[in-house]
């Protein structure tokens, strides 16, 4: 993101309060610094000479969770979560940023990943499908992947497996890592060009916003314009309304609640696709949180979860509190990370936790 457009989104946000109302920090810290408009006001404090970038000021702009919602509620459609990771990398570059961050940048960068000292998949073979894995499906629930290519197979469809493994650039990007996020991003972009796919189906919104927007936006990288880019979830819902698929419902009244995984709040064209494939196999529709859709706060699941775990917590348990509010005993969701996020502290709340695609393909018809 050039600098000047940083500093024109920094100034045009460092005093508006128009998306406080959904600041999901905020929301569970109680602390106005750490708010879209806080962010704002630091790094023009920090432009103006007035403040410096010393410990407190970084751990203030390294506590922004980089999920979408300001973006999401602004009128004029302010890149604020993109002009952070502009003056994050600025940080990185002048060996401010939390140790943590170097770490991360150095496991990125040999193994693709955060989660696992291994080296990303070897892709095999070619087709007109593929399916990007990413490392929070291949690491942190595994059983998604499981479903979600098992249920392919079903329809007929052998995708090509690609990013086995490999980040998909925007933690990278998140920390003020762009060089790094570009590495990622450019081996994924050889795979599926050595794959000959038409069409890429990913398993969450994050990995479609990352591809359809992150890439252009940040790193100046153009997703093929040949490739049609498909969330899995609207996928599945177009087949299921064309009657190509079909699921049996479930016997057991149980309440439960979709969580919107984060970076829903990104891609609010698939907000309906889980919902119509749960009443698909459920006894009724989903509980709505009060924090859902246009409005879906993340769960820890963003890099807070290694610059700022505590507040990942945070936001974790406000996501279970509110599930546990409406009278949830089940939540369900399709995202990988948001899933290890929530099954993490679920049993606290009496809560169970249950992904998306596996329940899709146990009731497979």
């Amino acid at each position: 993101m050039p600098i000047e457009n940083v500093i024109d989104t920094i100034e045009n946000c460092r005093y508006c309060l128009m998306c406080r109302h959904l600041a999901s920090v905020e929301y569970v810290t109680h602390k106005e610094t750490l708010s879209p408009h806080g962010w704002a006001l630091v790094i023009a404090s920090v432009n103006r000479g007035l403040l410096e970038w010393d410990q407190d000021t970084v751990d203030v702009i390294y506590s922004a969770p980089d999920h979408g919602n300001s973006r999401a509620h602004c009128v004029t459609q302010q890149p604020l979560p993109a002009a952070i990771a502009a003056i994050r990398a600025e940080i990185v570059n002048q060996q401010l940023a939390p140790s943590v961050v170097y770490e991360i940048d150095e496991n990125l960068r040999e193994f693709g990943t955060a989660f696992a000292k291994r080296k990303p998949g070897v892709v095999r073979g070619e087709g007109e499908v593929a399916l990007f894995v990413g490392d929070e499906a291949q690491y942190l629930w595994p059983k998604t992947l499981t479903a979600a290519s098992d249920m392919l197979v079903s329809l007929g469809i052998h995708p090509v497996m690609i990013g086995v493994g490999r980040n998909n650039g925007y933690l990278a990007s998140s920390l003020g890592l762009p060089d790094t996020a570009r590495q990622l991003a450019e081996a994924t972009l050889e795979e599926l060009r050595a794959s000959g796919a038409k069409q890429m189906l990913v398993l969450s919104p994050g990995d479609y916003f990352t591809f359809n927007q992150l890439y252009d936006e940040r790193l100046g990288i153009e997703f093929p314009a040949h490739v049609e880019l498909v969330e899995l979830t609207t996928f599945l819902a177009d087949r299921l309304e064309g009657g190509e698929i079909e699921f049996t419902k479930l016997s057991d009244e149980i309440p439960y609640a979709y969580v919107d995984p984060t970076h829903a709040v990104r891609v609010p064209e698939r907000h309906d696709a889980p919902r119509q494939l749960l009443e698909a196999v459920m006894p009724s529709a989903p509980q709505e949180l009060f924090w859902r859709r246009g409005r879906g706060h993340p769960v820890g699941n963003t890099a807070l979860q290694f610059t700022k775990p505590d507040i990942a917590e945070q936001l974790t348990l406000a996501r279970l509190e509110d599930a546990q509010g409406i009278g949830a005993r089940l939540l369900i969701c399709d995202d990988a990370g948001t899933l290890k996020q929530l099954d993490g502290l679920a049993e606290g709340f009496g809560l169970r936790v249950r992904g998306l695609y596996e329940l899709l393909f146990d009731q497979l018809v």
